[in-house]
């Protein structure tokens, strides 16, 4: 059998400073990342709390596989209640911090209360030593680049660290949790971005989470020989087929998606922009060969190797991660059809902490509601450097989010699910993603369960879209990155292998849709009803394509098919050995 007997459970009680070293419960073995998340959520924290208040509780879990050395599988799930959604939320990251958690034998943290002296801050260190916390008043209002490099001074170069800028601490509904990638840097630029997480982490006053694995191994499964054999053949695999999709990381994905009608434009006026050709990944692509930069892993193990680290004309750093979803809401989406002006703009997201698709959906308000000028780069990266930088009512107002900048400007066309912006992939031409975005426990998510098939509508579009959330689900508990692509037969064979036990394709799809169903029950406890499972108004009525013809027109009642499980038919859903 796998060792987790002494695996761990870290328990910070911010209201009365304290940490509890816990015995991690038996009967949660299988549970990791967002399915372990939506089960403490569910089980301890009041769903009918201020999500900025004490009783809200933030996760900290990595996935059931992180800490090995199966590949890309170090991700960390980031949960709460949501100060966006006002559900439950999980937010997934990159990075090395999930990897080093378990390497240490910790399976979560779990985080509770607020402290009686709201100005301090506070500082979590993690180290083979104990864990203990630590005053951070020094770090206050510190962008999160100037925080880690300042935090790394004091900690050896094995360390990794979690972390929110001024928007985290300030609340802000848009702000994001970051956490370092595997350079020898130690930049900031991975964000569990959605949801507003890096808000509840501001609330208890959390500035950073410090981790140093130091020289703990990488855990090993009960049979090393299965496992590394699983291991070699996944990985063959998806280097020989797969990897070609994410070869160059989302952004190359630009063209297909305005063929599409999936790249929008103007506050989602066009689904095509007629100057994507400027945002295109493929300009990234050749910077590389005169500005350095290039396409990196952003944890240890990673096989993926889909961020583009970009260099700015003077050939330094600037940014990394530069994806599709940013330069559609920050780019697209407000007209600024520059790949350069976005990445400075990504750049200050990372900064201030901040999810960039809730802020281009905010810009994107702002802008057709008359606030500022289409496609005003300068004026755009004035609003995140200048106003929410320095906590101005405006910058409050875009920093909070797509419906405060909405509500604030009047507007119309605020195109939001759940409170939450709206990402990249349109639910008029993708309808199936559509489903996901309605019915998802998350509100509109593309990591949630997302379909990239414009032919799939009706009960089809329905039954992909469930079949996506189950999968997604189970990647996001496992710490696998999505972008492996990894089917329900594939994930068994790796857990079959490191636990040492018959595991079935169906016992790993229940628990998929186990977590889906605490995850509902969790938002029906906190009110919500099958009245919030639907698309916003404006993507029902208004268009896009040609002659605006094409939009989100799955009725009510079949939406609510997406919230009882249907048979799975699709061979992605079990892989090419069946439901065996």
């Amino acid at each position: 059998m796998a060792n987790t007997e002494n695996q761990k459970l870290i328990r910070v009680n911010m209201t009365d400073l304290s940490v509890a070293i816990q015995d991690f419960r038996k009967d949660w073995k299988f549970l990791g990342g967002r399915a372990l998340s939506a089960r403490i959520l569910l089980e301890e924290c009041n769903p009918r709390c201020e999500p900025l208040g004490p009783e809200n509780i933030l996760v900290l879990a990595p996935g059931v596989l992180s800490g090995s050395t199966a590949p890309t599988s170090g991700r960390l799930s980031v949960g709460c209640k949501s100060p966006l959604t006002g559900g439950i939320k999980e937010a997934n990251v990159g990075g090395n911090p999930g990897q080093d958690l378990m390497r240490l034998g910790y399976r979560a943290i779990v985080v509770t209360g607020v402290p009686a002296d709201r100005e301090k801050l506070w500082g979590l260190e993690v180290t083979a030593e104990g864990v203990r916390l630590v005053p951070a008043d020094e770090y206050r209002g510190l962008w999160n680049y100037a925080s880690c490099e300042k935090l790394f001074t004091h900690y050896p170069k094995t360390a990794s660290a979690i972390s929110i800028g001024p928007a985290g601490e300030r609340m802000y509904k848009s702000a994001s949790v970051a956490c370092t990638d595997k350079e020898r840097e130690r930049r900031p630029a991975r964000h569990a971005a959605r949801g507003g997480v890096g808000a509840v982490m501001g609330s208890k006053r959390l500035k950073w989470v410090l981790i140093d694995p130091g020289k703990a191994p990488s855990r090993k499964p009960a049979n090393s020989a299965a496992f590394a054999e699983v291991h070699k053949r996944f990985s063959k695999d998806y280097l020989g087929a797969r990897h070609k999709t994410f070869e160059w990381g989302t952004s190359a994905v630009i063209p297909v998606a305005n063929m599409l009608n999936t790249f929008p434009y103007r506050n989602r006026t066009e689904g095509r922009n007629p100057h994507f050709e400027k945002l295109d990944g493929a300009r990234i692509r050749e910077s590389f060969e005169k500005r350095g930069g290039g396409m990196h892993a952003c944890m240890n193990g990673c096989i993926v190797k889909c961020s583009n680290m970009i260099h700015d004309a003077a050939g330094n750093y600037l940014t990394s991660a530069l994806e599709f979803e940013t330069l559609t809401l920050l780019g697209s989406c407000c007209d600024i059809n520059d790949w350069e002006e976005v990445a400075a703009l990504d750049r200050l997201c990372d900064e201030l902490g901040m999810d960039t698709i809730e802020i281009g959906a905010a810009l994107a308000i702002l802008m057709d509601s008359g606030g500022m000028q289409w496609g005003d780069a300068a004026a755009a990266k004035a609003m995140l450097r200048d106003e929410i930088g320095k906590g101005s009512d405006i910058g409050m107002m875009i920093a909070n989010g797509a419906v405060s900048t909405g509500k604030g400007r009047k507007h119309h066309r605020v195109p939001v699910v759940k409170g939450q912006a709206v990402p990249a992939w349109d639910p008029r031409s993708m309808k199936a993603t559509g489903v996901t975005y309605a019915t998802s426990p998350m509100g509109a998510d593309h990591t949630a369960g997302l379909v990239i098939n414009p032919e799939i509508g009706g009960e089809a579009a329905v039954l992909a879209s469930q079949e996506s959330q189950i999968v997604n689900t189970l990647a996001d508990s496992t710490g696998f990155c999505l972008f492996l692509q990894p089917a329900i037969d594939e994930i068994r064979q790796f857990y079959a292998a490191f636990f040492g036990e018959e595991i079935t394709n169906e016992f790993l799809a229940d628990l998929g849709w186990q977590c889906l169903l605490d995850e509902w029950e969790f938002n029906r406890r906190a009110g919500f009803s099958g009245e919030d499972d639907d698309m916003v108004k404006c993507l029902r009525e208004e268009g896009v394509g040609p002659d605006h013809t094409i939009k989100f027109d799955i009725p009510r009642d079949l939406l609510a098919k997406a919230k009882v499980r249907q048979p799975a038919t699709h061979a992605l859903f079990f892989g090419a050995s069946g439901g065996g």
